[in-house]
C-alpha cells in the first residue's frame, strides 16, 4: 500500500517567496501546489520589516494551499543571510561497556561533545551535521551503530544564525498559525535539489545566486565541508543596470533577464536594445555591448568574493567536479561560460533531480532549487517529529542549551 504524506518547503528570500507542496508516496515527491510572491521587508536575507515579510508568506502560502487544495499547517523554512556562519568540529567518546558494541546513545554523546563550542555573541546552532565518525582510527563511518571499537570520533560541520534573525524568520510564520518543522540552510537545500551524489563524493562548489545573497557550499566525501553567505548576488547587477543606462529599477531587471550577458565578448557591435527613460514615457536606444560592459564586471566581482571564501576556507583545489551555479542569477546569459574561462574548471548550471513530478513545468528552472531542496530535505529526514523547531521562552543561556539537546537528538 502506498503511504502518502503531504510536506511544503518556504523558500522566503529577499526577492521573491516561494511556498512549495509536495506530496510524497514511496520516496517519490509529486509537487500539487506552488505559490509564490514579491518579498518586501527583507534585505540580504535577513528580516527587516515584520508586518511585509508576513504579508509576502500569506500571499505565497494561500496561493500554493488554492492550488494543492490542501491547509497548510507546517513547513520546513529555508534560512541565508550574511549573519550565517559555519565551522567544522570534532569530539570522541570512549566505549567502555565489555561488548564495546557502539549504540544509539553512543552517538547521541560523541555528537554532543562535537557541538560543545563556544558560540559567538548572540548567535545559535541551526544544524549540527555529522560528516564522518571514525571508530578506532578506521574513518569514513557513516553509521557506526553496531559496530564494536573502544573509541568513537565524529566530525561534524555546525551553521550558526545569529539569533534576532533566527527568531525574527521564525515569528513571520508562525504570526499565520503555521508550525516550523525545521529551519534549513539554503545552501543544504539547494544541494538536494541540484548536486548529483557523485559530485558530493567527488568533491564539488555549489553556488546558489539569488537576489540579495549568494549561499556558497562546499561538498566533498558526499557531505558538506564549508557554508558561506554573501550579501552580493542579482540586485547588484540590477542596481549598476539601472545607473549605468538611467533606467527605472523595474525595466533594468527586465533588460537583465530579456538582453544581458556577462560576456561582452558575445554582442556584436552593432546590437541595440530599447530603454525606458527615468520619469518619461520615452524609450532610446542603447548599445548591447554597453550593457555587457555593466553586467560583467559585476558578475566577475561576485564570483570573485565568492571563490576567494573557497580559497580561505582551503577547498579550492580539492573540487574536481568543478562548480555548479543556481538560483534566480544563474540563468543570465553567460554566466556559466564566464566562470568557466575564468576559473579553469567544470561549470555547469543546476538541473532539477529524478524523484520530482508533477508541475515540473512551473519548478524545474533553478529559480526554484531551494524550494525543492526543502522538499527533499523532508523527505530524507528520518524522524519528522524530532526535528521540530521549536521556539523557547527562556534565558539566553538556556536557549543555547536548548538548541545543543534537540540538534543532537535530530
Amino acid at each position: 500500500m502506498r503511504k502518502e504524506r503531504v510536506v511544503v518547503g518556504l523558500d522566503v528570500g529577499t526577492t521573491k517567496v516561494v511556498a512549495l507542496v509536495g506530496n510524497v508516496a514511496d520516496g517519490m515527491i509529486e509537487i500539487i501546489g506552488m505559490g509564490k510572491a514579491e518579498s518586501h521587508g527583507l534585505e540580504k536575507g535577513v528580516v527587516v520589516d515584520i508586518g511585509r515579510t508576513i504579508s509576502s508568506i500569506r500571499k505565497a502560502v494561500e496561493e500554493a494551499e488554492n492550488m494543492a487544495d490542501v491547509k497548510i499547517d507546517s513547513v520546513y523554512v529555508g534560512i541565508a543571510g550574511k549573519h550565517i556562519n559555519s565551522i567544522n568540529n570534532s569530539g570522541t567518546v570512549s566505549i567502555n561497556r565489555p561488548d564495546r558494541i557502539i549504540t544509539e546513545e553512543d552517538i547521541t554523546r560523541v555528537v554532543e561533545t562535537a557541538q560543545a563550542i563556544q558560540l559567538p555573541p548572540a548567535s545559535e546552532m541551526i544544524h549540527v551535521i555529522p560528516r564522518q565518525y571514525i571508530v578506532d582510527g578506521q574513518d569514513g563511518i557513516t553509521d557506526p551503530v553496531g559496530m564494536t571499537g573502544t573509541r568513537l570520533e565524529v566530525d561534524v560541520h555546525i551553521v550558526t544564525g545569529a539569533i534576532t534573525a533566527v527568531h525574527n524568520l521564525v515569528r513571520c510564520v508562525e504570526s499565520l498559525d503555521i508550525g516550523i518543522k525545521q529551519i534549513v540552510l539554503e545552501p543544504i537545500a539547494s544541494s538536494l535539489a541540484v548536486l548529483s551524489s557523485a559530485e558530493k563524493e567527488l568533491g564539488v562548489i555549489l553556488l546558489d545566486i539569488g537576489g540579495g545573497t549568494t549561499d556558497i557550499s562546499v561538498f566533498r566525501g558526499g557531505d558538506i565541508w564549508f557554508s558561506k553567505v554573501i550579501p552580493i548576488a542579482g540586485e547588484h547587477i540590477t542596481n549598476d543596470i539601472t545607473v549605468g543606462l538611467q533606467t527605472p529599477i523595474e525595466e533594468a531587471e527586465l533588460i537583465k533577464k530579456q538582453a544581458g550577458t556577462a560576456l561582452v565578448e558575445s554582442v556584436g557591435e552593432d546590437e541595440k536594445i530599447e530603454v525606458a527613460t527615468i520619469g518619461g514615457d520615452e524609450k532610446r536606444m542603447v548599445s548591447k555591448k554597453k550593457l555587457a560592459k555593466i553586467i560583467e564586471p559585476r558578475v566577475e566581482e561576485l564570483l570573485d568574493l565568492a571563490m576567494q571564501e573557497v580559497e580561505d576556507a582551503g577547498y579550492r583545489d580539492l573540487v574536481p567536479a568543478g562548480l555548479v551555479l543556481t538560483g534566480g542569477t544563474s540563468l543570465l546569459d553567460g554566466i556559466a561560460e564566464f566562470a568557466q574561462q575564468r576559473y579553469g574548471i567544470p561549470v555547469r548550471r543546476g538541473k532539477i533531480p529524478q524523484g520530482i513530478h508533477g508541475l515540473r513545468d512551473i519548478v524545474e528552472s533553478p529559480i526554484y532549487a531551494t524550494s525543492i531542496g526543502l522538499l527533499r530535505y523532508a523527505v530524507e529526514t528520518k524522524d519528522f517529529s524530532k526535528r521540530r523547531y521549536e521556539r523557547k521562552k527562556a534565558s539566553l543561556i538556556n536557549k543555547l542549551f536548548s538548541w545543543f539537546n534537540r540538534f543532537f537528538r535530530g
